[in-house]
């Protein structure tokens, strides 16, 4: 009788640490405006030793990219799975602006592009909360006013959030309206108060249910303004002016995730906690060897769409691997999905697809995909496997192999290859089914 109590028991135990494992907590650590190449193993002027770290622990996803990279398109597609410009958000959210659409001077086209996420869109907090997850929301929105706020997309709390796209400066007053944070003394960096926030949420969290924490940063987007501790070691390294600056950026986001997962470690979740890492599109600055980024009539180049991204799911990605799959960052939502239900999603209303396979070192399907910007000349662009086609309004074409020529410099359009005339065809397909007619 004591031998069939024991094996029960046993059973128990055994029975709900699987169920507890079943439920990983989950964080998403979304940075704005961090190029591709900004971290140590592929710039050494950057000190990035966290996310070095965790690169190692993780599954690196080496061409992961933004299907609008934008701040607002980009936040949209990752929230919903769905291609932005199918709910016509183009461009970046007029911060303060109530009105529904606005546009843009220099756009040929005169497209009306929203201002807001739209509450009947589904976000990754209303699918995580139907699992039963609790899900806690710190930093930048920008994807619409009060009524668009994250406690209305299916979050349960938010910590600072407003409608700015950026900062005023890192250091207080950190927004021209409605600061926060009135405690904060004159040495405060912004992305060290919100890294306090999160590291107090993990250290204290005590609810009996899952939880997803969405931190989203300030940094690395302008102004560029670094903690005055790091500006200072990077200006003895050799570094001057923004680029100090910069890089001092990069380096307070490294230490911030840092701290967090110290957190996890303290608390004791960090081997039941997915982390994924991603920025929401290239950087302000050269992004060698990447052609393009942010600025610069180039966006959809390598260095404006591709974008850094490690997963860490413990006892299921393999520490120090790759993943030359191209993928996006819309793929997250269903992805997400997935691992707080333990079942294979699928939703035909979205674009993205689960990336958990490739997580189990398993394989997808090939697909296409499509990009979007609506600022200037350049406009869109699909990726099928290692060709690009990027089309601009006045005509122009170009077609590049981005694995034999990751720095896009040999345009093969025009030089008879078969896959001209099919990703032709094909982005044309996509832009009569997609993008939406306006008048």
């Amino acid at each position: 009788m004591k031998n069939q109590l024991l094996y029960i028991l046993l059973f128990l135990t055994l029975s709900f640490g699987a169920m507890a494992q079943s439920q990983p907590n989950i964080i998403l650590f979304f940075v704005d405006d961090m190029g591709w190449a900004d971290v140590n193993h592929r710039n050494e002027k950057f000190h990035t030793p966290n996310l070095d770290q965790l690169r190692q622990e993780s599954l690196e996803f080496t061409r992961a990219y933004i299907a609008t990279p934008t701040c607002s398109p980009s936040r949209a597609s990752l929230l919903t799975g769905k291609e932005p410009v199918r709910f016509q958000m183009s461009r970046h959210a007029m911060s303060g602006n109530q009105e529904e659409f606005h546009l843009w001077e220099t756009d040929p086209v005169q497209r009306p592009s929203r201002n807001w996420l739209p509450l009947e869109e589904e976000t990754y907090a209303e699918a995580l909360k139907e699992e039963g997850y609790y899900n806690y929301f710190i930093g930048k929105w920008h994807l619409g006013h009060a009524p668009y706020y994250p406690v209305h997309q299916g979050f349960d709390a938010q910590y600072y959030t407003n409608d700015h796209g950026h900062p005023k400066s890192y250091y207080p007053p950190y927004f021209k309206e409605g600061n926060p944070f009135p405690n904060t003394t004159q040495d405060d960096y912004l992305t060290d108060v919100l890294t306090q926030e999160a590291t107090r949420f993990v250290k204290e969290y005590d609810k009996d249910q899952p939880f997803m924490l969405s931190f989203w940063y300030f940094n690395v987007h302008g102004p560029h303004i670094g903690r005055k501790d790091w500006v200072e070691r990077y200006k003895k390294e050799g570094l001057e002016g923004k680029q100090a600056e910069y890089a001092a950026m990069v380096s307070t986001t490294d230490e911030s995730i840092g701290q967090v997962r110290q957190a996890l470690k303290d608390k004791g979740v960090a081997e039941n906690t997915v982390i994924i890492f991603l920025s929401d599109q290239g950087s302000y600055f050269q992004n060698l060897p990447l052609s393009g980024g942010k600025r610069g009539g180039n966006s959809l180049g390598e260095g404006g769409a591709r974008v850094p991204m490690y997963v860490l799911y413990p006892n299921v990605t393999q520490s120090n691997s790759t993943c030359d799959v191209p993928v996006q960052s819309l793929d997250i939502f269903p992805t997400l999905k997935e691992i707080a239900s333990g079942k294979q999603y699928k939703n035909k209303a979205i674009q993205g697809k689960s990336l958990l396979p490739l997580l189990k070192n398993g394989k997808i399907k090939k697909r296409s995909l499509y990009f979007f910007r609506s600022y200037e000349d350049q406009y869109s662009a699909i990726m099928q496997g290692d060709w690009k086609l990027v089309k601009y309004h006045s005509g122009k074409y170009q077609l590049f192999n981005v694995k034999n020529d990751i720095s896009e410099k040999t345009n093969l359009d025009g030089t008879g290859l078969r896959q001209e005339k099919k990703l032709k065809r094909k982005i044309k397909k996509w832009e009569a089914e997609a993008v939406p007619v306006f008048k």
